[in-house]
């Protein structure tokens, strides 16, 4: 994966967010704390922000004018956005690329059982497993995660992670991994990229214990 984020540049409410770094591995953390551009960041990749300069390219394939629906990339937000008046299967099929992997991804994310369930009595866990399992099927070139820990205890935290790990070793799809906390980072990805108040001001290889 080629992953070009060229002479970014969007303004935000205290600083603008700029920024340019090619991104070739498999997975990797974008890392800084609260309000640093991290999210912003993973928006104008997901095509759900417009930069005022600068250029998106995925593997050649210049994303910048495409709207978000054209861009083949996989989005799960921090509030992981499930429509309640579908049921678990539907969500999951809402945008998806065909249903033939459905029964594979399920069962990699263990909800087999929840399928026809309403997303109104889904735990915190199983909503998180819903939302990456939705991104999966719509077969994307690139996967992004906002923060899927977020709210969680540490017992669902450890088991969540448990899940990740099975994506990315289940599925050749590249990630970005958005986060604050450097042991999720040190757990799944195999670089991270350090924003502070909207610059990319660091970057380096991990080595990950599989």
């Amino acid at each position: 994966m080629s992953l070009l984020i060229d002479g970014l540049v969007l303004p935000l409410a205290h600083f603008a967010l700029e920024a340019t770094i090619e991104l070739t591995r498999k997975a990797t953390a974008l890392y800084g704390p609260s309000g640093s551009g991290k999210t912003s960041l993973l928006e104008v990749v997901a095509g759900l922000r417009r930069p005022v300069a600068g250029r998106v390219v995925l593997d050649g394939r210049n994303l910048t004018d495409l709207p978000a629906r054209d861009r083949r990339i996989g989005y799960v937000p921090q509030d992981d956005s499930l429509f309640p008046h579908l049921s678990v299967r539907r969500n999951i099929l809402y945008g998806a690329r065909g249903d033939d992997t459905l029964p594979h991804i399920a069962a990699v994310l263990d909800i087999e059982q929840i399928l026809d369930r309403s997303t109104m009595n889904l735990s915190g866990g199983e909503r998180k497993r819903v939302a990456l399992a939705r991104a999966l099927l719509s077969r994307p070139e690139l996967l992004l995660l906002d923060e899927p820990l977020s709210g969680v205890d540490e017992e669902l935290r450890n088991r969540v992670l448990d899940y990740l790990a099975r994506i990315r070793e289940e599925f050749p799809i590249p990630l970005i991994y958005v986060t604050h906390d450097i042991s999720e980072a040190q757990r799944l990805c195999d670089e991270v990229v350090r924003m502070e108040k909207g610059k990319i001001t660091r970057a380096w290889p991990l080595t990950v214990n599989r």
